[in-house]
């Protein structure tokens, strides 16, 4: 690029205006919202936009709507757990397009201690953003209450326990997921059928052990509190889980699992075991995270379709940030049968 090119100025209101052949009015409409603005000056805006290079002052934007335009990605779990656990990763990542092509950017914030809980709050309910994408509510956390008091708009991830008439959601149908997955190991010949569930204070913990529950009552088989296990939805809480279970009922022939990650562990004490899978024992999982592929064997699971999970998040949020009234969205699972089961 020449010495001249580089000190170019850069592309003003104004040239945007001149190259779309409109005035500098209905430019400023079309950047803040499109509000009264006909499909083709909206049109030929984008167009100049692009032509012109033009790049939004966000600052000077933020001054006359009284919006951020930015987003946070606020996770309630420790640090540790974030990079651990493949679906927060693969949420985040989604999350960040989606918002990406809406030219918002994302903020990760990790709330996993009382005093980063007090940091990011108070940087929250100081304006910095205008809404909150929140990931992994536990059930008494208070971050909910807070933020719901404070006027920000929040989408959750999952049901947000004893806070569903206060924020939006979005979640795939844990129950469900969880009875598809009995449902199949139970048509394999399993009888003696286990969970690892995730935890109780959780709405996937909570959701997925009642699908479990109710489709071996479905199928005839009768409760049996020692095949049940609670978990953490990490690798060690999965070869935990696993380990206690052997412990207590030798003969159980499958084991599901709430979560791929914690799956990977009860394959691990498995075959420290001595145990065959699924020629012994068939394991299932729940997500189809990249810990399913990894896994030996190849994990059977459930899919949580985490693009459109992440597509209706921002969808969500953005209306809540414009005022509509908070919304529910339960999107379908699907089993994938693969060696474990």
């Amino acid at each position: 690029m020449s010495t001249a090119a580089s000190r170019r100025r850069p592309a003003t209101i104004h040239d945007v205006a001149r190259e779309a052949g409109v005035s500098r009015g209905t430019v400023s409409r079309v950047l803040n919202g499109g509000h009264y603005v006909s499909p083709a000056a909206k049109a030929a805006v984008d167009a100049a936009i692009r032509r012109t290079g033009y790049v939004v002052n966000r600052h000077a934007r933020s001054l006359i709507t009284g919006r951020s335009d930015s987003v946070a990605f606020l996770l309630t779990e420790p640090q540790e757990r974030f990079f651990e656990d493949p679906n927060f990763n693969v949420l985040l990542r989604a999350c960040t397009q989606a918002l990406a092509d809406r030219d918002i950017p994302l903020i990760l914030m990790i709330a996993g201690t009382e005093d980063e809980r007090r940091r990011n709050l108070r940087y929250i309910e100081a304006g910095h953003v205008d809404g909150v994408l929140l990931v992994s509510s536990h059930s008494g956390d208070p971050v909910v209450a807070r933020l719901h008091e404070a006027g920000v708009p929040v989408v959750a991830c999952g049901k947000p326990l004893g806070q569903t008439t206060r924020v939006g959601y979005v979640a795939a149908d844990d129950r469900d997921g969880a009875r598809e997955m009995v449902r199949h190991l139970y048509a394999t010949g399993r009888r003696r059928i286990a969970t690892v569930t995730g935890p109780l204070d959780t709405p996937g913990g909570v959701e997925r052990l009642a699908g479990y529950r109710e489709t071996l009552a479905a199928c005839g088989l009768p409760a049996d509190d020692d095949l049940v296990v609670t978990g953490d939805y990490s690798r060690a809480g999965g070869a935990e889980g696993a380990r206690v279970l052997l412990e207590r009922a030798p003969d159980v022939d499958a084991v599901f699992v709430a979560s791929d990650l914690m799956a990977q562990g009860v394959l691990d004490t498995l075959a420290r075991a001595g145990k065959r899978v699924p020629e012994d024992i068939a394991v299932g999982g729940f997500d189809d995270s990249p810990a399913a592929h990894a896994s030996q064997p190849p994990l059977t699971t459930i899919r949580q379709p985490w693009d459109r999970i992440s597509a209706e998040m921002v969808r969500t949020l953005l209306a809540r940030i414009a005022g509509e009234d908070p919304a529910t969205v339960i999107l379908p699972t699907e089993l994938v049968i693969r060696e474990s089961a």
